[in-house]
């Protein structure tokens, strides 16, 4: 396992439905960042497809693995490195049954998948309209270290980072697909959460403007102690290279102890609770 490595944040526009144009562009941002050293490249939540695709994700939801999983895993395998990117997941139980997902692969293929567990449907999101919530954290081995997936709103309730970190992630993926209106909001969560959880958290989000919705980008790198180890440009698309150290994680938890101290008691306690609302 490589203790240090580099991780690229590919924060991209999305052409909507347009699965073909969305490859070709993974591909080249994954060949520039190889040429950049790059160890695993990252995109953002529905890189596949686009967000506002609305009925016509019935359409565009494949299997996981399968063919667009299978075109990005030859690219992986290729270019020697790790790759994350979104798509919709048609269920292989139903045929409208539909996941919001993370896919991750890597030079051996396929390693596997997170579904979004919290979907947001007020304002202008209408994700419970259209796809079936995720119910499982996922963490998964690999060359660079324990990898955990989460997606965009997931970063609002901690009890998914912290369980994924529970599970051993050292490295925390949150892609995403947030609008401008919400910056500020993720700009605060996704450090708050590197840092309860003594961990690297890479954050990347779309950018670009679908049926006018504008995402802002500012994808960014966080390290375990809270700080912006790099950051991409807002509303526009743009690759950035961070640095991940796992030797940076064990001075933080001895001095920051925020999982030896955890009171697990208090779990049961909310649960209590949150099913009295």
């Amino acid at each position: 396992m490589k203790g240090k490595f580099s991780i690229a944040l590919a924060q991209i526009s999305c052409k909507a439905a347009d699965k073909t144009a969305n490859l070709k562009k993974i591909e080249k941002k994954v060949a520039e960042a190889k040429e950049q050293s790059a160890d695993v490249v990252i995109f953002p939540e529905l890189a596949l497809t686009g967000y506002v695709v609305r009925d016509q994700v019935y359409e565009l939801a494949e299997p996981v693995p399968g063919p667009s999983t299978g075109i990005v895993a030859n690219i992986a395998r290729k270019t020697k490195m790790h790759i994350v990117f979104g798509m919709p997941e048609l269920s292989s139980g139903t045929q409208a049954t539909i996941h919001n997902t993370a896919v991750l692969v890597g030079p051996r293929g396929f390693i596997g998948k997170y579904r979004k567990m919290y979907l947001p449907t007020h304002s202008v999101f209408e994700e419970k309209r259209y796809f079936r919530p995720g119910y499982e954290a996922a963490v998964f081995d690999t060359q660079l270290g324990k990898i955990g997936l989460i997606i965009c709103y997931d970063i609002f309730f901690p009890e998914v980072t912290r369980l994924t970190r529970l599970k051993g992630a050292q490295t925390i993926v949150c892609i995403s697909a947030s609008p401008a209106v919400r910056r500020t909001f993720f700009e605060t969560l996704t450090a708050a959460r590197a840092v309860e959880n003594t961990a690297f958290l890479a954050f990347v989000n779309l950018v670009g403007i679908e049926d006018g919705l504008q995402f802002w980008g500012g994808s960014r790198l966080i390290g375990p102690q809270g700080r912006i180890l790099c950051k991409a440009k807002y509303e526009e698309e743009d690759l950035v290279i961070g640095k991940i150290d796992y030797a940076d994680i064990r001075p933080i938890e001895t001095f920051v102890p925020t999982l030896r101290d955890l009171r697990p008691e208090l779990f049961d306690k909310l649960k209590e609770e949150a099913e009295k609302l």
